[in-house]
Formats: C-alpha cells, structure tokens, sequence
C-alpha cells in the first residue's frame, strides 16, 4: 500500500483557484503572476542565447556572469561584498531554494518556527526533512511579531526560523529594529535563519527594504533566497538564488545538485545580459508597481471593501466583512468567483490555526491597468 509522506497536502490553493477562474470566466487576481509581457530587451536576450548554443548543462552553482550580477546588485543595494563562486547559487526557483535549504540543515526530530501567515511551501518541506513546524501567529493590525510568543517558541530542538518580507500574503515589511531584535533572540543559540526576500525589490511609499544581507550578525546563520521571476517579470522562468556564508552555501550544494543539479542555461544568459545593460529596471520597479497599487486601490475605493494599501509585495489585502461577514474566506472566494467573476486568494490557507472571524481575501494586482478596472468595476458592484 501506498504510505504518502503527504496525506494532508492536495491541490494548492493557487491551482485550484486559477482553475476556477479558467471553468468560471473570472478575472483571475489570485495566483501571483503578471498578465503583461516581460522587458522586451530580455526576451530578445534569451532567444538570442537560445539560438546561439547556450542550451547544455550550466555549472552547479549558476554561470559565472549571473553570479557575479548578482554579487554587484548586493554590494549596491546592501553593502555587502559577497564571493560569488562560494557564496551565491544560483537555482530554478525560490520554491527549490527553499526545500534545498530546509533539508540541508533540518533533520528527524528538529523544530522549525513559521509565522503564520505563510507561504504554503515552508511546511510541506520540514515535513519531507522529517522536522516539526512550530507556528507563531503574527500580530493584526500590521502582521507584526509577537516577540514574547516568538521567544516562547524557542526550545533545545529548535533549529530554524524562517522569516518573510516583503511578506506573503500581507505585503507587510521587517524594519531594521525587527533584525536588530531578532538578532538578539537568536544569539546564542544553535539556530539557523531562512530569510525568503523574493519580493525585495517591491516596496513602497519610499521605504526601504531591510535585508539580512545588510545584517551583519544575522547573515552569519543565514541563507537569503530572491526571485529573477518576481523581480523581471518572469515567473514562469523559475529562477532564483540563495546567498549565504561558505560554509552554509557548500551544505546547500550538495543537496541542491542532487535535486535539479543546475537552472536553465539560456535563462541564465539572459539575466546576466539584461541585469548588465538594464541596471535601471531594479530603480524603476518600486515606482512601477506602486502605480499598479495606487490605481487598483483608487478604483476599489467606492466599493465595501475595506484595506489599507499595501506596503510590499504586489498583493492587496482587503476587509469583505461588510459584503459577505456570513461567509469564511474559503467559502467566499468561492463566491467571488462565481458571482463577481473575480478570483482571489483566501488567507486561510497561509495559517496553521486561522485566527477567529478572520474576513480578509488577497487579490494580486500585477496586471495590465485594463484587468484591474475591469475586476474593480464588478468588486464594487458587490
């Protein structure tokens, strides 16, 4: 007989609702993916690479010249001066990265701290590792931690705390007090940090993001994973890397090589290509999905949802209560998509244990200015 190692995983949450979408005619807001072409300049790379041979194995790490594109972005942005052949990797997706990352260091018997909400990945990979999650809920207003409840958590078998922001599903942000805080909880302890930033480039309203790689203490323990997919418009590209010290980048090697061995070589090419001639893009993206915010936003204003716009990522919560208080976020999805034709994310799904009477369904608004105003005009109409 079969003995699943996942018994209670089924269908996401993002592939059931995109389905729904596709069976219902809705407008689809809930998978977090752009509905507008990539930069052309990197399209035109890739299929220039494509013609051109780059079409074998890469290296096990990622190619040289996306490596080192990858150490300058850091040295600008963070100030930190990394090795590009032994502390970066690059690989096919965040997702990869962070199973990879989950079971280099979590082994039979050891607890791993979420906060919940979270990405849907971080459990099912402790799972497989053979770890325990332990799930801290995040203080509303604000998905905020709890730092008493978070210190609560720690025991003699902790041996990891994954960490988020920009965060997923509430776009909410870490502050350089949030590092400098944690990295007192964690000193001392035998703990190691998964930091996921793959929205790092997308915040707002001028703040900053604060990065473990500007953390001096706290990059000392830690892998740092980011997204080429989120940052270029590229999801379906898969591709990302995982920055850490020596000596946790050669642990992650070693599992990651037996997992996909390497990304894709044409898509690496082009990354590097476009990242050395488009240094701009990394400027211009904040103020171009604030205005993909601002306008979704505008538009939803006359309807009874209630938010405030969001500070990172290019999710928008939103407050349904006074549309449909009657109905828990999965029910209501279910709702929206059938009745408003607009399908959207329950938060739900993002929790352990989902906290009482929550009311809040998350809608992505990477897409084309006319998607938007057609999916606001039936949202306010509700």
């Amino acid at each position: 007989m079969l003995s699943d190692k996942l018994p209670d995983q089924g269908l996401t949450i993002f592939s059931h609702m995109t389905q729904l979408a596709q069976q219902t005619g809705a407008i689809n807001l809930s998978q977090g993916f752009p509905d507008f072409a990539p930069p052309a300049a990197l399209l035109e790379a890739a299929a220039r690479h494509l013609r051109d041979g780059n079409n074998q194995y890469a290296p096990m790490a990622g190619i040289e010249p996306l490596r080192q594109q990858v150490a300058l972005k850091i040295a600008q942005r963070y100030q930190r001066t990394l090795d590009h052949d032994t502390e970066l990797t690059i690989v096919p997706g965040a997702t990869e990265a962070i199973f990879c990352a989950i079971q280099t260091l979590v082994h039979p018997g050891d607890e791993v701290i979420l906060l919940d909400p979270s990405y849907d990945s971080y459990a099912p990979s402790v799972q497989l590792a053979g770890g325990r999650c332990v799930h801290v809920p995040l203080q509303q207003p604000g998905f905020t931690i709890d730092w008493q409840r978070l210190t609560d958590a720690f025991t003699v078998r902790t041996r990891m705390l994954i960490i988020n922001s920009p965060h997923n599903p509430s776009g909410a942000l870490f502050t350089r007090d949030d590092l400098d805080q944690l990295a007192t909880l964690l000193r001392g302890k035998n703990v190691w940090l998964l930091s996921d930033e793959v929205y790092e480039h997308l915040v707002y309203d001028g703040r900053q993001h604060a990065s473990v790689l500007a953390h001096d203490e706290l990059y000392q323990r830690a892998l740092v994973i980011s997204s080429f997919g989120k940052t270029y418009h590229v999801t379906g590209w898969k591709t990302g890397y995982v920055a850490a010290p020596p000596t946790l980048t050669a642990a992650l090697r070693k599992v990651h090589q037996y997992v996909s061995f390497c990304g894709v070589t044409p898509i690496q090419h082009a990354l590097a290509e476009f990242m050395a001639s488009h240094p701009q893009h990394l400027e211009e993206l904040p103020g171009f999905y604030q205005a993909r915010r601002d306008f979704f936003c505008r538009l939803l204003g006359s309807s009874k949802f209630h938010f405030t716009p969001t500070p990172g990522t290019y999710f928008q919560l939103a407050d349904y209560s006074a549309i449909r208080a009657d109905l828990d976020d999965v029910a209501m999805v279910e709702w929206l998509a059938h009745e408003a034709g607009v399908a959207a994310i329950p938060i739900s799904v993002f929790y352990r244990d989902p906290p009482p009477g929550l009311r809040l369904v998350r809608f992505c608004f990477a897409k084309q200015e006319s998607t938007l105003q057609q999916a606001a005009e039936r949202l306010c109409a509700l």
